[in-house]
């Protein structure tokens, strides 16, 4: 009887061990990494818009993205805004979505306004 205590406790024990080394070797295995990170920023009061320089106006579609009410690819944005910023300071770009959106979309778009300096990038809500 008390070999079958010890065999018990021992195969007890040794399955706790096996449990946290599993434990502790996916915890130090795995990694946490963060995969695409696009910043995006609350809007602030204070900075006054001047009335010298118009905003830009994208509307973003399902299939469709439109600059100022003409159509242009999402790989032609930077070259779309190249000569924008000739007064100095940034450009102000508002960004109208419609309904049908995805945001994995709306992640594209930012990640290739990002390519393009000095932009100061404002969401509107879907219309």
């Amino acid at each position: 009887m008390r070999k079958r205590r010890q065999r018990r406790k021992l195969s007890m024990t040794s399955l706790i061990d096996v449990i946290f080394l599993l434990l502790l070797f996916f915890m130090l295995s795995s990694t946490f990494s963060r995969f695409a990170e696009v910043e995006l920023t609350a809007a602030g009061g204070g900075n006054a818009v001047r009335d010298d320089v118009k905003p830009a106006f994208l509307r973003l579609g399902a299939d469709t993205l439109d600059l100022n009410g003409r159509a242009v690819a999402l790989d032609g944005l930077a070259p779309a805004f190249a000569g924008a910023h000739d007064k100095g300071g940034p450009l102000s770009v508002l960004v109208s979505l419609r309904r049908e959106v995805t945001s994995q979309r709306l992640t594209d778009l930012l990640v290739a306004l990002r390519r393009v300096e000095g932009l100061r990038i404002t969401l509107l809500g879907a219309s």
